[in-house]
């Protein structure tokens, strides 16, 4: 017997509480609980209007350049800007919303905790947030999130019903991910989000995988991973709703059970391998203007011997930013994951991704401390000189920009 829409997606909702970032469920790497673009062209600047006949002429200066969205912001400001919150419950913490009035929060992911069984509490809870960004210094819209993928992995009431691998099986694959892309925009617009962590590029190898064991893999031919996953991505930010594409290099090849919220994991495809087959996809999500690339906390031999992807300067700058020329915002998956445990805590966690240069930090253990301690010690980096300020500015512009390209 098939399950209705509201049956199916009352279990997705159970399942994902399971679930995390890497996971099902957080915007991240596996199945389990967990802790995801059109840029606007440059508007010109009015030419001067003509001098006034003068027997002496005033010179002419030129147009003062346009400011860094974070230009003469102190290390606190530059830090929050990076920083992704997440709470538990269903009611935005006082202490969260004070960092929203300060200015001092990029964004907030949401988990079905936050939803709980009246849909009208999120709505209800958004509304709160937005009010607060309204009253920061610099009021832009705060990037509003969740894992809306389909199928099983869905943190919100509503589509997308179909899993990508559904979607990879569907009589016309193409026009299915497009549907799903719309759907997923649908529901995230309806709650007033602008940001999901979706779609998965994972090419699965074999059947069962981590990627298919959840369903969410298009395919194992990474061609046809690129294609769906660009179609999903064209018309969800079509929508208005930004895409992320996930998890770089790819989780494709890992085994059943290979879960970095619950372990370090290592993935020794070879060079060729990685880049032929699970990195394939993102080329054409790059092609197709993605917003956004989550990347994996999987290490990759063949980039890096010893460091977890999303930490890792090789693979971030290196293979991301110059070899496939992505320009966009980076994320990272779930800032508690313990495949990270051999890192440390929160504050080290925080500086090795800042040093990579990933963009976005994922703080989503449903605690607003969490966020504070990321946040807490880039600050103290950026003050110290242990982080390039430059290059930390960099990356705020680049999640700033991303902001005023939303609603």
């Amino acid at each position: 017997m098939s399950l209705s829409l509201r049956s199916v997606g009352l279990l997705a909702l159970g399942l994902a509480l399971l679930t995390a970032c890497g996971s099902p469920g957080t915007g991240g790497s596996s199945p389990s609980p967990a802790p995801a673009t059109t840029d606007a062209a440059p508007t010109e600047s009015p030419l001067p209007a003509s001098p006034s006949p003068s027997p002496s002429p005033s010179p002419t200066t030129s147009p003062e350049p346009t400011p860094s969205p974070t230009a003469g912001a102190n290390s606190a400001d530059l830090a929050g800007q990076r920083i992704v919150y997440s709470y538990p419950g269903t009611t935005p913490p006082a202490a969260l919303l004070q960092r929203i009035r300060e200015g001092r929060v990029a964004g907030v992911i949401f988990f079905a905790e936050n939803v709980g069984s009246d849909p009208s509490v999120l709505r209800t809870a958004v509304n709160q947030l937005r009010q607060a960004e309204q009253q920061s210094p610099h009021p832009r819209p705060l990037l509003l999130m969740t894992d809306q993928e389909g199928g099983l992995v869905r943190r919100l009431p509503g589509g997308p019903a179909q899993s990508a691998k559904d979607v990879g099986r569907a009589a016309d694959p193409t026009a299915a991910a497009t549907a799903t892309g719309n759907q997923a925009a649908a529901t995230l617009a309806g709650f007033g989000l602008n940001l999901n962590l979706a779609p998965v590029l994972d090419v699965y190898r074999t059947p069962g995988d981590f990627a298919d064991s959840a369903q969410r893999s298009y395919s194992t031919d990474p061609a046809v991973v690129g294609k769906l996953g660009s179609a999903f991505i064209k018309a969800q930010q079509g929508a208005g709703v930004a895409a992320t594409a996930k998890h770089f290099p790819g989780l494709g090849s890992a085994p059943a059970g290979a879960n970095t919220d619950e372990e370090p994991v290592t993935l020794t495809v070879p060079l060729n391998q990685l880049r032929s087959v699970d990195e394939r996809p993102y080329q054409d999500a790059v092609a197709a203007g993605v917003k956004l690339v989550m990347l994996a906390w999987a290490i990759y031999p063949a980039l890096d011997p010893d460091t977890p992807a999303g930490l890792s300067g090789a693979v971030v700058h290196d293979e991301l930013r110059t070899r496939l020329n992505y320009q966009g915002v980076t994320v990272t998956d779930a800032l508690e994951a313990k495949a990270l445990d051999p890192v440390g805590g929160t504050d080290k966690r925080a500086l090795a991704v800042a040093r990579a240069g990933v963009d976005l930090i994922l703080c989503s253990a449903r605690d607003v401390g969490q966020g504070d301690r990321a946040a807490t010690a880039l600050a103290g980096a950026l003050d110290s000189g242990d982080l390039d300020r430059t290059d930390f500015t960099a990356s705020a512009d680049r999640v700033d920009a991303l902001r005023d390209s939303l609603k």
